[in-house]
């Protein structure tokens, strides 16, 4: 299907899923100190933030010090869709899209035996994939999701375990950022050459409350 405006190009650069990778694994940290970590010019790690803040991937925080000069800023991944206009608006659409997909293919619709929460979950994970260009294939009667191809395989020889370690993280951010029953269980890299699968879990407490259990 043709590739929407709102398409993660952000991760279409290794340095940025290492500067990525860098928020994720030390939440609340500065600009020179991601910088430094990942091996970049402090300009040119500035500007990949701003790509990635732009697309909802990370969002800044000023810290108040009550000190004189310009109060520090700080960079933590989104947890949550409502505190990101852009993983706002990407979730809503992809729940849209969800439900208008279920109206024209009923056979389609799970709701009834994984829950409203646990559909939209499925709904906004799936647009997620499709958005990084991975091609989701879903199965929700197994909640499993195969992709293919893999557009990151320029960078496997030498940073596989980074991108994959980025998905992975990326994959439990989006579950996150709606509330909801469905977990990741796990990710099975390279099944084939060109093949990954995502596998899913429903937290059954979750599923019978309101949906807001945490991992």
């Amino acid at each position: 299907m043709p590739r929407r405006v709102e398409d993660f190009r952000g991760l279409t650069r290794v340095s940025r899923l290492r500067l990525l990778h860098a928020v994720h694994r030390g939440p609340g940290r500065r600009l020179p100190e991601l910088a430094a970590e990942v091996g970049l010019h402090p300009n040119t790690a500035r500007e990949h933030l701003g790509v990635l803040e732009r697309e909802g991937l990370v969002q800044r925080f000023t810290l108040t010090t009550g000190g004189r000069g310009r109060p520090p800023v700080v960079f933590h991944p989104v947890e949550d869709a409502d505190e990101n206009p852009a993983a706002r608006r990407r979730v809503d659409g992809a729940i849209e899209r969800g439900e208008i997909l279920r109206r024209l293919a009923p056979d389609l619709d799970r709701t009834g035996e994984l829950g409203a929460a646990a559909v939209r979950q499925i709904d906004a994970l799936t647009e997620h994939l499709d958005d990084i260009g991975l091609e989701p294939r879903p199965d929700d009667s197994q909640l499993r999701i195969d992709l293919a191809p893999c557009r990151y395989a320029f960078a496997i020889e030498t940073d596989r375990a980074l991108v994959c370690s980025v998905h992975i993280q990326l994959l439990k951010q989006q579950l996150r950022q709606l509330p909801g029953p469905v977990r990741l269980h796990g990710v099975r890299p390279f099944v084939t050459p060109t093949q990954c699968t995502v596998t899913l879990r429903v937290l059954e407490e979750a599923a019978e409350g309101d949906g807001s259990a945490a991992d």
